[in-house]
């Protein structure tokens, strides 16, 4: 998370906001105060000067209006007296002047000669003009210093007798207003430094908890819910944090219950022998299983956000639409001419309760094994039906040709008989054929195995079939001098030889020849029977284990074969535990392999 700077703090937001209102009221405070104080001060020094000015005023008017005799003094000697006995620091001058602006006396004793002049100042002729008094402030521009000018008419009986100009020395007020105004400004200061530290000590109490919660909140993103915040109080913020500490427990919680059904979905889907996907509301693949992977053949990186219809290589028959509403399975056949290959896919939709469709399902599955075993079950009835059906065919044409009478000739009725009597045997010999492979594919049979030196029990085999055969074939014995001690089960293994051997027979040309070898290999004893027939072609030869597969049907079946010897030769030497195999070439004879797991003598050595 990013760090929080430091003038967008909430800490130092509540700092400054407080400090800001402090300011303020106190600036308010002060400038209400200071006009007050100002106000109160001119007002206090105004109305004495204008107490002392009735003084002057009473003063001034009895001297006018006293009537003078030869002792007496004059005018301007009387008003110089009143003004001299007047006199103060902070009154500058006091001046009486007549109705006719002429000046009249003046306090100032070194301004004596303005005594007779007529006064040019506005405020006196406004004063005698209008008989009110007028004020006002003014700066003195020999000094500088602000100074207060009065002029007060004077009047008896209505009459107007002169005017009063007073200049008094206001500057002392505001003097006195400045340092007033510093003792505040020093006070001010004070008062803010100490609020400045009560805020700063307020604002962490209630930042304190925020922080906590904040870098709690940020471990909680993290995935740690092991810290708690911090309660200080009972106030709103500590029953935040309370609260805040119960969603964290119950945040954990749940955390640990989804953990562990994301734990237990992803041991489900991984030990899943299914393939499954998962799309989003649009057909794109947004999960997909180790087993999905495997069975599409595709890595994980190039599947995962592309449209499922075009990953399961569908797109060209069916839209997501369509799989949405698709209810039956379907099979996609991925077959090579080398192998089939089909999988079936169900489809399943993702709803919410409002119908609204949040995604699709699909499970895949390998139906390569089931489609096999279909085929090959269709093929093997068909084959079986087929196969009981020629002898059935022979053997009724027989017996309608006795039923006709033909039993009465004694030539043809022994050829009959002898041929239905053939057909029945061969097919008694395909049904127990197909009996034991009945039981070979149940494992209902158990192996009468036994210690046999294999090379005598090869050799004995092989005896027979050379004493007994009719054609002119060459046996070829590249057998070894050594002892291998096999544990078999001889009868089982006889019929498997007999059968190899008897093929061999079979396809071998007169002067042909049969070869037959064994050698070791890897803890195996490699056996070969190999012949000059007509060969097998190559897309042929690993079919011919295959259950009623001939290459060249017509001879087979002309040579009294059934199609199931090679097969039941394949389950008994898998059954002890070797291989059958065969290499041919058209042409140039086939050659039959298998192994069996062996042992040397006591005496014999371990190649």
């Amino acid at each position: 998370m990013q760090k929080v700077g430091f003038f967008k703090s909430i800490h130092v937001k509540i700092v400054l906001v407080y400090i800001l209102l402090i300011i303020l009221a106190m600036q308010i405070i002060g400038l209400y105060f200071a006009r007050e104080l100002e106000n109160t001060l001119k007002d206090s020094f105004t109305k004495s000067i204008e107490e002392r000015v009735d003084l002057v005023e009473f003063s001034v008017r009895e001297e006018i209006i006293k009537k003078r005799g030869e002792e007496d003094f004059t005018l301007e000697q009387s008003l110089r007296s009143v003004l001299f006995s007047i006199r103060s620091e902070d009154i500058n001058e006091i001046r009486v002047i007549d109705p006719n602006f002429r000046i009249l006396a003046t306090s100032e004793t070194t301004n004596q000669s303005i005594v007779g002049q007529r006064s040019t100042d506005p405020i006196v002729r406004r004063s005698i003009s209008s008989e009110t008094p007028e004020n006002s402030i003014s700066l003195d521009p020999q000094k500088g210093d602000r100074i207060w000018v009065l002029a007060s008419p004077i009047t008896d009986q209505g009459e107007i007798l002169g005017t009063i100009y007073l200049e008094s020395n206001i500057e002392t007020v505001f003097e006195q207003m400045n340092e007033i105004n510093q003792i505040l400004a020093g006070g001010t200061a004070m008062s803010l430094a100490i609020t400045i530290i009560l805020g700063i000590l307020i604002a962490q109490t209630i930042t304190r908890p925020i922080s906590d919660m904040r870098r709690q909140a940020q471990a909680m993103a993290k995935g740690n819910f092991s810290r708690k915040v911090r309660v200080y109080g009972n106030d709103e913020i500590g029953q935040l944090a309370i609260a805040f500490n119960h969603l964290t427990n119950r945040l954990q919680e749940a955390q640990s219950t989804t953990e562990g059904e994301r734990r237990k979905l992803a041991s489900v889907l991984s030990n899943m022998t299914d393939g499954v996907i998962a799309t989003d509301r649009k057909g794109r693949i947004i999960l997909i299983n180790d087993p999905a992977l495997r069975l599409l053949r595709v890595s994980r990186d190039l599947v995962v956000h592309r449209p499922i219809s075009s990953v399961l290589g569908i797109e060209a028959q069916y839209t997501f639409e369509d799989l949405i509403h698709m209810k039956e399975s379907i099979n996609l056949d991925f077959s090579s001419p080398e192998r089939p290959y089909i999988l079936r896919a169900n489809f399943s939709v993702i709803q919410k309760e409002t119908g609204f469709v949040n995604g699709l399902i699909t499970v895949l599955h390998d139906n390569t094994e089931q489609e096999k075993i279909d085929m090959e079950r269709r093929e093997f009835v068909a084959n079986v039906s087929h196969e009981l059906r020629t002898p059935l065919t022979t053997m009724r044409s027989y017996l309608e040709a006795l039923a006709d009478g033909a039993w009465r000739d004694k030539d043809l009725a022994p050829s009959f008989l002898n041929v239905t009597q053939t057909e029945t045997e061969r097919m008694i010999r395909l049904v127990n054929d197909l009996l034991q492979l009945s039981k070979m594919d149940s494992r209902d049979y158990d192996l009468n195995k036994e210690f046999v030196e294999f090379n005598k029990f090869f050799n004995r085999i092989i005896d027979r079939f050379e004493m007994s055969k009719s054609q002119q074939v060459h046996f070829k014995r590249l057998l070894p001098d050594s002892q291998f001690f096999v544990e078999i089960d001889a009868d089982k293994l006889t019929q498997v030889i007999d059968n190899i051997i008897s093929n061999a027979l079979k396809y071998s040309p007169d002067g042909g020849n049969i070869r037959f070898g064994i050698i070791v290999q890897e803890g195996f004893l490699k056996v070969m029977v190999s012949d000059d027939g007509m060969g097998i072609p190559k897309e042929n030869v690993e079919r011919i284990f295959d259950r009623f597969y001939r290459v060249d049907r017509a001879r087979a079946r002309s040579m009294g074969g059934s199609g199931l010897g090679l097969a039941i030769a394949r389950e008994m030497i898998e059954a002890h535990g070797g291989a059958i195999w065969a290499e041919s070439e058209e042409g140039h004879g086939t050659t039959i392999f298998f192994t069996l797991p062996f042992e040397l003598d006591e005496a014999g050595e371990w190649d």
